[in-house]
């Protein structure tokens, strides 16, 4: 039993010392990227009631909630994602606001998914959200944001990539299948699983040109030529109104420049229900998940009584971090603290000394010396646990510097 309370359950971890800094000062970096846009932060609870992330709106499934229950028997969840969260907080407190409001957050989730995926069930997301702005600019921004942020990050190589959910609907609704061809046609598609798709179609009586530009749609993605391609598949009125929305898009990015990071996906299709228009997904090397996830949401709003066009994304913290390391991308983190050794003779030089540092803005961690340890063994101590360098006062009135390094054996 004693050994069974040093380990984490399933799915979640302890993050200490250099990794720790490392995701602070990542996220330091990423706050700061969404602070100038002119976001401000905001902070919802951990757990939530329930029907915040009920089947209705279109969240996480139930199954994958961490539920319990409070004193009055009210059946509460642990927040699976951040965004109705947010929305819930929005209709509250900007009931009487007309314009767009800028929200930012940052806070960890919990999704209690099968084991056999490999995910985390504990994550931290940074996100924002732009509610109250239904135009293509408010989208052109959200994506601009998340291309200086994963800049910010140090990233050089990764893609943007955009879909539409209304594209794929429309032609759902165009073809008239039943909820159960839905589900396992989008399945098929998100899966990039081409055979099955054709599988699939192969059993339906749906017209010609229908069959062929759902057997193509897990292949179209790439560069502004997918939309082309589109255009060129379907009469579809829905269809085109939703890629002629993304060119505005294309277009729009250009003049922020970042139009080389972006590319288009028309098999996105979006893991959340309340997604009703452009979908987001950045991916880099080091990762086989998404780095950032997000989506517009027009219609989230309206089940909290302030209905309001919508659009956010989240950076999927834990991720990006793993694929910085993976592409040896370094992190630059703040100065560690400074470890002020001391022999018991020269305490109160030691204790001055470490008062100054911290007036003049840095760290320092007091430790006397024990007799007969080096200062090697302290010098290894300091490099264990992240210490920038070690100050110690000998007994002789010497002081001297050194940098932490292992112990050699």
């Amino acid at each position: 039993m004693e050994q069974r309370l040093l380990h984490t359950p399933e799915g979640v971890r302890d993050i200490y010392s250099g990794e720790y800094a490392r995701k602070k000062a990542l996220l330091q970096k990423l706050h700061r990227v969404v602070e100038g846009y002119g976001y401000c932060d905001i902070e919802t609870p951990t757990f939530e009631y329930f029907d915040v992330f009920s089947r209705e709106i279109g969240t996480t499934p139930s199954k994958d909630l961490y539920k319990f229950f409070d004193r009055e028997g009210n059946t509460l969840v642990l927040r699976p994602d951040m965004t109705p969260a947010i929305a819930r907080a929005y209709a509250k407190y900007f009931s009487n606001e007309e314009l767009g409001v800028r929200l930012s957050y940052m806070g960890n989730t919990f999704v209690n998914n099968s084991s056999l995926q490999g995910h985390l069930k504990e994550m931290t997301q940074l996100g924002a959200e732009l509610i109250g702005d239904g135009s293509v600019e408010a989208d052109a921004e959200i994506t601009a944001m998340i291309v200086e942020m994963l800049l910010a990050a140090g990233l050089t190589e990764f893609q943007v990539s955009i879909g539409h959910v209304e594209f794929f609907q429309s032609l759902l609704a165009e073809a008239g299948v039943d909820k159960a061809t839905e589900q396992e046609l989008r399945r098929l598609i998100t899966n990039k699983n081409n055979f099955g798709v054709e599988t699939l179609l192969e059993e339906r009586n749906m017209n010609e040109k229908l069959t062929n530009l759902f057997k193509r749609l897990p292949q179209m993605f790439g560069n502004i030529e997918v939309l082309d391609q589109a255009e060129s598949m379907t009469d579809n009125t829905q269809a085109l109104a939703a890629i002629a929305r993304l060119r505005k898009l294309y277009e729009i990015i250009r003049k922020y420049g970042y139009e080389k990071y972006i590319s288009f996906d028309l098999g996105m299709l979006g893991s959340y229900g309340y997604y009703t228009g452009v979908l987001f997904r950045a991916y880099t090397f080091g990762t086989g998940d998404a780095v950032v996830k997000g989506g517009r949401y027009d219609q989230l709003m309206g089940y909290f009584g302030k209905p309001a066009a919508s659009i956010g994304f989240v950076v999927q913290a834990d991720e990006l971090l793993n694929a910085l390391s993976r592409q040896k991308i370094a992190v630059p983190v703040e100065e560690g603290p400074t470890l002020v050794l001391y022999d018991s003779f020269v305490r109160d030089q030691a204790i001055e000394a470490s008062i100054q540092i911290r007036r003049d803005g840095g760290k320092a961690a007091l430790m006397r010396r024990i007799e007969g340890y080096p200062l090697s063994f302290y010098s290894a101590y300091a490099k264990r646990n992240a210490l920038e360098k070690v100050v110690y006062f000998a007994a002789d009135g010497n002081v001297q510097t050194v940098k932490p390094q292992e112990e050699k054996e």
